[in-house]
């Protein structure tokens, strides 16, 4: 496989190198962006970022303005840092399709375990894998998903939500599974990630959203009517 490219945005210098240090240990390609319209220009400029570790507070643009003009065309995954830990800022940054969230001070090890880890469901996946259900249709190697032929737009994070589902049809799933299957860690955040994920799921499935079963007081099943 081709060196992957990841793109760091973040404008203290040292926490930028810090990152580029541990990612170019592990064999990936750093580009480096010191502010907000930076970064949308080497977005620009570079077609083929595989993710984006982006910083919120930046002079100019910062990431919650970045991650808006990047999802008007891209689905490329996102992970966001912040030295803020208030919940509201969590939910916000997932509502506008960010794959992971991770405060400051963080290890980062750990960054590079998550950054791994969306990698391999990015680029890890069996090409022939396709999944059918009631209608709805998961092409896991083209990461589309289309209904009664319609092909219908989804995150990243939903997208990989959806598949989660749909190869564990008719099982109860409780939010702490779904979590470390889907978000490939074990997440001490609020169960409400899932909720405002599955709110979201159901709304573009229109009437298949209602496949998705909550199970009151521990999590979700996936049943084709």
């Amino acid at each position: 496989m081709d060196k992957i490219k990841i793109l760091v945005v973040d404008d203290e210098s040292r926490m930028r190198k810090l990152v580029k240090d541990f990612l170019e240990r592990e064999g990936f390609i750093v580009l480096e962006a010191g502010d907000g319209m930076e970064a949308m220009e080497v977005f620009y400029e570079e077609k083929d970022i595989a993710l984006i570790i982006l910083d919120v507070m930046m002079p100019k643009m910062d990431g919650w303005q970045v991650c808006r003009e990047v999802r008007q065309s891209s689905a490329v995954p996102i992970i966001m840092l912040t030295a803020r830990s208030e919940e509201r800022d969590e939910l916000q940054g997932f509502d506008l399709g960010i794959d992971e969230y991770i405060s400051k001070p963080f290890s980062p090890k750990i960054l590079v375990a998550r950054v791994e880890a969306v990698l391999r469901r990015t680029h890890g996946v069996d090409a022939a894998s396709v999944v059918d259900a009631g209608g709805i249709e998961i092409d896991k190697s083209a990461h589309m998903v289309s209904i009664d032929g319609k092909e219908i737009e989804l995150s990243f994070k939903e997208f990989e939500l959806l598949a989660y589902f749909a190869e564990n049809q008719g099982i109860a799933l409780s939010r702490e599974k779904i979590l470390n299957n889907v978000w490939n860690y074990d997440y001490f955040g609020d169960a409400r990630t899932i909720d405002t994920h599955v709110k979201k799921l159901r709304s573009k499935l229109g009437d298949k959203g209602n496949y998705i079963k909550t199970i009151w007081g521990m999590g979700y099943k996936f049943e084709v009517e």
